[in-house]
């Protein structure tokens, strides 16, 4: 005999009938890493919206930033966040500006649970100093200068950020263990919303 967990069975009772959690927070916070863990853990499907962006436009976002400017851009993410708030039973990590742009958030918080992925300035910057050279807005900064941009910049996006329904702090990321502890948690706090 085959049991369902409960969150399968909660998710089954939902009253929207389906489940859409939108991820959002700074570059580096662990939105893509948690969310496929998430995803996995409550067997819905994963979709991270540079991905998507990526392979509907053959380009790295990176690369559509330079060439298009910002404004185009962001009008491309809007479009897809409008085309994956439609997607059923699905958690979606989105750009660390996505929310910040368009009444996205707004849209996120219509359509689906808003998890806001909270990590400290600092954390941030000892995360990013290794992914600077594929995160073309960071190849130039560095020490201090990284962790003055981060915190100027997520003092800005904060705002947006912490209109989500969920505010969850996301610093303790090191191992696949602290991971998998998370998405637990996190999985609780969102059964229990």
């Amino acid at each position: 005999m085959f049991f369902l967990p409960s969150c399968i069975i909660f998710a089954a009772m939902n009253k929207q009938g389906m489940i859409r959690i939108f991820l959002v927070g700074y570059m580096g916070a662990g939105k893509t890493t948690l969310g496929k863990v998430l995803a996995k853990r409550m067997n819905l499907s994963y979709i991270d919206t540079d991905h998507f962006i990526e392979n509907r436009y053959h380009k790295k976002v990176g690369d559509i930033f330079a060439a298009e400017g910002e404004d185009r851009f962001r009008d491309m993410e809007h479009r897809i966040l409008c085309e994956v708030s439609e997607i059923e039973n699905v958690v979606i990590s989105t750009g660390g500006g996505l929310p910040c742009f368009n009444d996205n958030m707004l849209i996120m918080k219509k359509t689906g649970t808003t998890v806001y992925l909270d990590v400290s300035v600092e954390e941030l910057a000892a995360r990013l100093q290794t992914s600077r050279a594929i995160r073309p807005i960071l190849q130039n900064r560095s020490g201090m200068e990284l962790t003055d941009f981060i915190k100027k910049n997520l003092n800005k996006r904060r705002p947006f950020y912490e209109q989500a329904k969920i505010c969850f702090n996301a610093d303790l990321m090191y191992t696949d263990c602290d991971v998998e502890a998370l998405a637990e948690k996190l999985e609780l706090f969102i059964y229990n919303q």
